[in-house]
């Protein structure tokens, strides 16, 4: 498919009102030009394999209040799109505008001189602005950081994140102030030269002390939402996750993850394929009691794990890389924070009080 334009559907949608009388008012949110191979398909089933956050559901809506266009003209969900149509979701305002905006947000720097930062990120921190979360994020931060820095503009690509992590997974991550310094990590990171270990508490007895786990990374096809291992090795992108057992504590497990690659929820996905769901994982459910007993003393606790920790049990603790113009390895660890290592010291004495019974 020739994609000429696209961009995330609005999170608004479920709540639009037909809208095609006043065409002069429309904005267009996304565009997309069908490839000429194209097969005779409905237009929201199309559509629904090529928005990521939006079910066809809301596809549907869309086009019953007027907002899908092919070639100019609003149409049904019936559509059968063409090939060479031009496919556009209009809405009644603008798209919001992706100008980072400098603010005035806290932040842990573990190391910065004229070519990179190394920031330790918390838990809960948005890293980039997107979909639902324009404000607030690790990188309007970091434009506050270095506003006063002639040379870092943070609308340029060329600079800032040279990889990312989840918004509730804490730790260290690094950030390119150039363009040199940004090509020359994400050549380390490209080439898997960086070292990155995580921590993570998982749901289970992990049987043996080590091991790797491979396998394709891509959408779930039956939940939108979430990564999956695929079972077809054409789909997906390739992923390598090695693991050690640091500390087995009863129903859990504490274990190091080194990444040889870095896909989008890699650890989560890898873990639960294996049936370790991260402790608290909302998304994969791990906020669920997946292991132990059915006493209600037992789901009390668990409860109030959950509030000690109350995100995925996931942390970014080393990272290691070449400095990007001097040559020297730089290597840099984050301690567990405090949610985590309560949440592993309440384990801790549940197996020692169990233990002692």
């Amino acid at each position: 498919m020739r994609e000429e334009y696209v961009d995330e559907l609005d999170d608004t949608l479920d709540d639009v009102e037909p809208i095609v009388d006043n065409p002069a008012e429309l904005y267009e949110h996304f565009r997309v030009v069908v490839d000429k191979g194209q097969s005779q398909v409905r237009v929201d089933k199309y559509l629904f394999e090529r928005l990521v956050n939006s079910s066809r559901n809301r596809i549907q809506k869309a086009a019953d209040a007027g907002l899908i266009m092919a070639n100019g003209k609003p149409v049904k969900s019936s559509y059968k799109v063409k090939p060479c149509d031009v496919l556009t979701v209009m809405m009644d305002r603008p798209r919001y505008d992706n100008d980072i905006i400098p603010e005035d947000i806290p932040l842990d720097i573990v190391y910065e001189d004229n070519d990179l930062m190394v920031i330790n990120k918390p838990a809960g921190l948005v890293v980039h602005p997107g979909c639902g979360n324009y404000h607030g994020t690790l990188v309007n931060a970091i434009a506050w950081h270095l506003k006063d820095n002639p040379r870092y503009d943070p609308n340029d690509p060329q600079v800032g994140l040279v990889h990312r992590i989840d918004k509730d997974t804490s730790g260290l991550l690094v950030v390119a102030k150039t363009p040199d310094a940004k090509t020359h990590l994400g050549l380390q990171f490209y080439n898997k030269t960086t070292k990155r270990k995580y921590n993570a508490l998982v749901w289970g007895i992990v049987e043996n002390n080590e091991g790797t786990i491979e396998g394709n990374i891509g959408r779930n096809p039956k939940d939108r939402m979430q990564m999956a291992v695929l079972s077809d090795p054409a789909q997906g992108k390739h992923a390598v996750t090695h693991y050690r057992v640091l500390e087995r504590l009863g129903y859990v497990t504490l274990v190091e993850c080194v990444l040889e690659t870095g896909r989008t929820h890699q650890i989560r996905v890898h873990m639960k394929h294996i049936g370790h769901t991260l402790f608290n994982d909302e998304r994969y459910g791990g906020n669920e009691i997946l292991k132990g007993t059915h006493f209600s003393k037992y789901k009390q606790f668990v409860n109030n794990c959950f509030e000690t920790c109350p995100r995925q049990a996931l942390h970014a603790m080393t990272l290691g890389f070449v400095h990007p113009r001097t040559g020297e390895e730089m290597f840099f660890t984050s301690p567990l924070p405090e949610d985590m290592t309560n949440l592993i010291d309440k384990w801790r004495n549940y197996i020692s009080n169990r233990e002692e019974l």
